[in-house]
């Protein structure tokens, strides 16, 4: 996947059953809860980013939705900004859009929890 490969270094190899067991206890994928009430969460991702790349992020809601969706009392949802990659190359408009977006979940989250009251 990409520069992916450039980080086993540093993180660890898979493909090694020794590395392998340590790096599935932090890997969230490999964590998700079978049941139980999970935060709201809002992922976030580009559709042409190299670093992280956008098949991790789908992978991991699918996973969380698939598990927890009919269960789950929390939106379990992914924003998927088109046109642009790792964050530090998008244009101001579109930064502003993906912030007003993260704000706007947070303070519905906040208002369905009664912190407004």
């Amino acid at each position: 996947f990409t520069i992916g490969h450039a980080w086993m270094t540093e993180f660890g190899n898979p493909e090694k059953e020794e590395e392998w067991k340590w790096l599935k206890e932090y890997s969230p994928l490999h964590n998700i809860p079978k049941s139980g009430p999970y935060p709201a969460t809002l992922l976030l991702t580009g559709d042409h980013d190299d670093r992280v790349v956008p098949l991790h992020s789908l992978k991991f809601i699918a996973t969380l939705q698939h598990r927890l969706g009919t269960s789950n009392p929390n939106p379990l949802l992914i924003r998927i900004d088109t046109k642009s990659g790792h964050g530090c190359g998008k244009p101001t408009a579109k930064r502003l859009q993906e912030t007003a977006d993260c704000y706007a979940f947070m303070l519905r989250r906040w208002a369905r929890n009664g912190a407004f009251s």
